[in-house]
C-alpha cells in the first residue's frame, strides 16, 4: 500500500501546478497591458493570457515523459489528455465565452417594463484563444524543463 503523504514529494504533481501557478500570475500583468486596469481577481479566474489549464497539461505531459519514457503508454495517456484540454480551450470554451458576450450585450439592451431583465452578466471570460492556449505551452514547457534541470 502506498502513502498518501508521497504526493507531497512528488515532482511531476508539483511541477503541474507550479506551471499553473506562474500562468495564472501571469494573466495579471497581461490582462493589465491589455485592459490598462490592474485586477488582481484574475489570479483566480478561467480564460486569459496564457492557458493555466495548458501549462498544466503541458508540464504533465513532459513530466511524465520524462520519468516513464517518451515511449510508455503513461505519456500518451498525458499526450491524448493535454490535446483534448487544449482542443477543448480553444473550441468548447471559447465559443461559450463569445456567446457570453452577445448575450450580455442583449441583457444591456433589453428591458422589461423599464427593468433589466437581468443584472446578473454571464462569464465572457471561459475559453481562450489560440495565442493563449500557445502562451499555456510555452509556460508549461519551461516549467517542466526547470524541474527536469533541476
Amino acid at each position: 500500500m502506498h502513502d498518501i503523504a508521497g504526493i507531497l514529494t512528488n515532482r511531476v504533481v508539483w511541477c503541474c501546478f507550479t506551471a499553473w501557478f506562474v500562468a495564472q500570475a501571469i494573466k495579471i500583468p497581461t490582462y493589465y497591458l491589455v485592459e490598462k486596469k490592474l485586477d488582481f481577481s484574475r489570479f483566480f479566474g478561467s480564460g486569459g493570457m496564457p492557458s493555466s489549464h495548458t501549462a498544466l497539461v503541458v508540464a504533465l505531459m513532459i513530466m511524465v515523459g520524462a520519468t516513464e519514457g517518451f515511449d510508455s503508454s503513461h505519456f500518451a495517456m498525458a499526450m491524448a489528455f493535454a490535446s483534448i484540454v487544449m482542443y477543448d480551450a480553444t473550441g468548447v470554451r471559447r465559443e461559450t465565452g463569445l456567446q457570453a458576450q452577445i448575450l450580455n450585450e442583449i441583457l444591456r439592451k433589453v428591458f422589461v417594463d423599464g427593468q433589466p431583465i437581468s443584472d446578473d452578466e454571464l462569464k465572457e471570460l471561459i475559453g481562450h484563444t489560440k495565442i493563449e492556449v500557445a502562451g499555456g505551452v510555452i509556460v508549461g514547457l519551461l516549467t517542466a524543463l526547470a524541474f527536469i534541470l533541476l
